[in-house]
């Protein structure tokens, strides 16, 4: 089991800068992020293993999105430029000890929450227009 908790969550403003902060403890592979606004599903916006360190970023945030791993911390961050308000959502970093996160593979398909087994609590983002 892997314990997860976010942070770096809040209220910024659209064009704004933002780092949402997952400390983990326990083994894991894959740790990704996800984010859910009112009334949309769940959508893996960025994925990063811990086998190779190969990164993951969907459409709706690559250009603009950088994905990170501290090991020494133990923690993955992700760093959103140019943030607008369709980017409101609450936040979620999930991970699973066998997944991994294949980046061709990615190219056409989505990330699927049943994949991952263990969850943070989340952490909301609000961007106001």
């Amino acid at each position: 089991q892997v314990q997860l908790v976010e942070s770096g969550g809040g209220l910024v403003q659209t064009g704004d800068s933002l780092t949402l902060s997952c400390k983990a403890s326990g083994f894991y592979n894959a740790i990704a992020w996800f984010r859910q606004a009112p009334g949309k599903e769940r959508e893996g916006i960025s994925c990063i293993n811990r086998s190779d360190g190969t990164k993951y970023l969907a459409n709706s945030v690559r250009g603009r999105s950088t994905i990170s791993r501290d090991n020494d911390k133990d923690t993955v961050s992700l760093r959103m430029d140019s943030v607008t308000p369709e980017d409101t959502a609450v936040y979620y970093c999930a991970a699973d000890s066998m997944l991994y996160c294949d980046n061709d593979w990615l190219q056409d398909h989505k990330m699927s929450p049943k994949d991952f087994t263990s969850w943070g609590q989340g952490t909301q983002v609000t961007v106001s227009s």
